[in-house]
């Protein structure tokens, strides 16, 4: 079981990254997915989460129009797409996988400074 993230860097306020998570070695279809960050100093906080099929989402209120998840499940990657960055959108984006088993990726930096 494996996720990978890719796509994080420095961003300036207002831009946008789009963060990717590819997964292999379980069945991707059948596993919730979510986004956590994790700033230093604070706790991890949970981003965002799409359910196995794609039909259902939610957000965290910090991030709510901002931010959208969304998942593909022919070629197993998880996408975060984050607009309007802002200071405090700066933390490592790991991608989560909750099914039969739960596993994590290795963690994608994410800064936002101008």
């Amino acid at each position: 079981v494996q996720l990978v993230e890719s796509g994080g860097g420095l961003m300036q306020p207002g831009g946008s990254l789009r963060l990717s998570c590819a997964a292999s070695g379980f069945t991707f279809s059948s596993y919730s997915m979510r986004w956590y960050r994790q700033a230093p100093g604070k706790e991890r906080e949970l981003v965002a989460a799409i359910a196995s099929t794609g039909g259902s989402t939610s957000y965290a209120d910090s991030v709510k129009g901002r931010f959208t998840i969304s998942r593909d499940n022919v070629k197993n990657t998880v996408y975060l797409q984050m607009s309007s960055l802002k200071p405090e959108d700066a933390a490592v984006y790991t991608c989560n996988a909750r099914g039969p088993y739960t596993s994590w990726g290795q963690g994608s930096q994410v800064t936002v400074s101008s």
